[in-house]
This record gives C-alpha cells, structure tokens and sequence, in this order.
C-alpha cells in the first residue's frame, strides 16, 4: 500500500489500510488514519493530523508553517477530519500562537490550488472552490461554499448555509443563510436552493427571509434591527443563529447592494 519511492519518517503514524504513492514526503510528528488515500508528490509536514477516508491529490502540501511574520516556531498543527477531499495544489497551513491550530472539517471538499491559512477554521461540508484564498484566522462555517477565484480577507467568517459567488472579495462577515456576490460585495438574498437541497422546510426558508427583511429591506440600523430580531420575530434555531452571527461580528456583515 506505500509505494517504494516514499519518505516517510519512522515516528509518523499511519495506519496500515493507507495508501501512499510515489515521491510522497511524510515528516515526523504526523498522523494518518484509516483508509486513506495519499497521491503522488504530496508532502507533509509535522504537526499534521489526517483522519479517515480522507483522499490527498497530487502536489498538496499540508502542515507546513505559517506564512505570518509573527510566527515564532511555536508549536501548532493542521488537523483534518474524516472524509475530506484535497485537491491538486492545496495548501494548509498550520496555525500559530493564536490558537495553536488550523482545523478543516470531515466531509469538505477543497478543490485545487485551494489555499486555508493559519488558523483557520473550515467546519463539516463545506466546499471551497478552485483557487479559493482564505487569509489568517478565518472562520468558514458548516455547509458554507465559495465560488471558485474566492478570497476572504483575515478574520471574515462565513456563516452556515452561505453562498458566496466566484470571484468575490470578502472583508466583511457573510451571514448565516444568505447569498453574497457582486463587487464590492453584498448581500444578493437568501440561499434558497442550497436550503432546498438540505431539507429545510418552506416554513423555515420562510423564518429567514424574514429576519433578513428586518435586516436589509428596512430603514433600521443594526442595533435597531437587531431588537426588532429579538423582540419582534418569534424565537427559532434560524432567528437565533442569525442573531447569534451578527452580535458576534467583529468586522461587521456585508452590506445590501447600492
């Protein structure tokens, strides 16, 4: 199952059902797990854990270090769960100082020439078009997708159910539900189809919409939306997760289109 033409460190733990191909480069400090599918001149580096079922194409390099000149050599790894896909020329780095990691889901697609910095959290199903940058600290939320050419400036997040369109810039946080295009980007309307497609009720598609009407159709301002939210639509896992983003926000959300 691991190809002649290999280096692999003694320390790595991989399980046995691994396959590794050729010119595959696996450093100490790492560890692989069942059923995994490791492809030609792939390298990893220390710090990097791999779960099941996990499929690595060609030319991936995982785990290595941050690119941040803050970066001291602090100990930190890139952790990847079960049944994800990485593509051609993906890189993932490690995380630093801040929180000691960088953390991809199970079930995420990351297609080629992908690039998840330092830090960075990508939860459980989502899809990271080709060529999609995310810069430090950004947080991509779970069944989250953006478009191929995408770029997330550091410290956006990307709420749950988001869908971001190819080729958009992001420097504010997307929320939970929505669509985001155009340029400078903003909010194009909620994320219907990718709801329908998850099982979501028309009641609760429904729920959204309204809370995004409060949000963008009115002449509120945040603080002033963010009351109505709480006060004046009834409480569900939709209107809470919304509220929840929002409060939270540190860089504020993205705006209604001009």
């Amino acid at each position: 199952m691991v190809h002649k033409l290999t280096d692999i460190h003694p320390n790595a733990k991989i399980h046995a059902s691994v396959e590794i191909g050729p010119f595959v480069k696996i450093e100490d400090d790492v560890e692989i797990g069942e059923g995994t599918v490791i492809d030609a001149n792939v390298t990893i580096k220390s710090g990097t854990r791999i779960g099941k079922n996990c499929k690595v194409f060609p030319n991936a390099v995982l785990g290595a270090i941050p690119q941040d000149l803050k970066f001291a050599g602090e100990y930190s790894t890139a952790e990847i769960g079960d049944n994800t896909t990485i593509r051609e020329c993906v890189t993932i780095n490690r995380g630093t100082v801040d929180k000691n990691k960088t953390v991809v889901g199970s079930n995420v697609l990351l297609m080629a020439y992908s690039h998840v910095a330092h830090d960075c959290i990508v939860e459980d199903n989502v899809i990271l078009a080709n060529a999609v940058h995310l810069g430090g600290h950004v947080v991509i939320e779970k069944h989250a997708i953006v478009g191929g050419g995408g770029l997330v400036h550091q410290f956006c997040k990307v709420g749950q159910h988001a869908m971001i369109s190819g080729g958009t810039v992001i420097t504010q946080d997307v929320p939970p539900f929505v669509t985001v295009g155009r340029s400078p980007a903003s909010f194009a309307g909620v994320n219907t189809i990718g709801l329908n497609r998850r099982g979501f009720t028309a009641e609760s598609i429904n729920r959204i919409e309204d809370c995004y009407r409060v949000i963008y159709n009115s002449s509120r301002n945040r603080s002033q939306a963010l009351e109505h939210l709480e006060n004046g639509i009834s409480a569900s896992n939709e209107r809470d997760a919304i509220l929840t983003f929002i409060k939270s926000s540190g860089r504020g959300i993205v705006k209604r289109p001009k």
